[in-house]
């Protein structure tokens, strides 16, 4: 069995690559790392690092312990804060983003009243674009978001959802659909859709820019924009037309752009989202104080 000071020692020089760098990170001399890795070697029986004068370099059984070791590491610091978390009340920072002015307002209500109920923890936000949402919680630099639904992919936490708007098509002013009250679903056969980046899940993509009717008819596919500003340009440009949740014609009134409602479509759906393995007692704190503001 590996003892936790070894783990470590391994872990942080396999991400720096520099003995120095390595023992600045554990606060112990670089002779200690150096004799740790070395013990290490001698009970596994072989190299885990290539070293030189000039450079360190995971050997390839290096790269396969650090492979299947960090993310049972990762998951015990978590579970470890977690239980910080429990025992201790809620202290800390939790970074939240959001995708789109109407979501940072209701994000601004919410965070208010999260930091009512508990003062000891910062809320710091930022604001992300819609491809960028999934890559931040991975990555860790947020810890929880608050942007459209539905966002189905493994080892992602979709909250309850806390808004369902009408769905509208955004249609240049001079389209004939500009001209009517109401469009359906078996309109968008006659029409190019606009689509959102591959990058995004299936589950989002299909809602926004379906392949078919809901008869089977094809639907045309166009560009893909990365912002909604980017999409409403396109739209005003003739490139093709949108689907979007009804605080569109508020946040984003344009006078290129006209807002249809559809008869017979889902609504636009809003929630926050998060990793599984990042539930963290805060995150679950923010997103029951979500809950709470909407509900009242």
């Amino acid at each position: 069995m590996l003892e936790r000071y070894e783990l470590e020692a391994f872990l942080t020089l396999a991400e720096e690559l520099h003995f120095g760098r390595t023992a600045e990170r554990l606060h112990v001399s670089t002779a200690r790392v150096s004799q740790t890795i070395a013990k290490l070697e001698r009970r596994i029986g072989v190299p885990l690092f290539h070293r030189s004068s000039r450079r360190v370099e995971l050997s390839p059984a290096g790269q396969q312990l650090y492979e299947e070791t960090r993310p049972a590491w990762d998951r015990i610091a978590d579970a470890f804060g977690r239980a910080v978390d429990t025992g201790r009340g809620l202290t800390g920072l939790l970074r939240v983003a959001f995708d789109g002015p109407a979501a940072g307002q209701l994000l601004v209500g919410v965070t208010q009243a999260f930091r009512t109920r508990h003062p000891d923890c910062d809320v710091q936000i930022r604001e992300a674009r819609l491809p960028e949402v999934l890559p931040w919680l991975r990555s860790a630099e947020v810890d929880i978001a608050l942007t459209c639904h539905p966002m189905q992919e493994d080892g992602i936490v979709m909250g309850p959802v806390l808004v369902r708007e009408a769905r509208m098509l955004a249609v240049p002013t001079d389209h004939p659909f500009a001209r009517r009250t109401t469009v359906s679903m078996e309109d968008l056969a006659r029409v190019t859709v606009l689509r959102i980046p591959e990058t995004l899940p299936d589950s989002l993509r299909d809602d926004r820019a379906p392949r078919q009717t809901p008869a089977g008819r094809p639907i045309a596919l166009g560009p893909s924009a990365m912002t909604c500003t980017e999409m409403l340009t396109l739209v005003g440009a003739g490139e093709g037309v949108a689907a979007v949740g009804a605080h569109a014609r508020r946040y984003f009134a344009r006078p290129d752009v006209a807002y249809v409602p559809f008869a017979d479509a889902t609504p636009v759906e809003w929630g926050l989202v998060w990793l599984a393995e990042g539930a963290t007692a805060r995150v679950r704190a923010f997103s029951k104080a979500a809950l709470d503001v909407v509900s009242t």
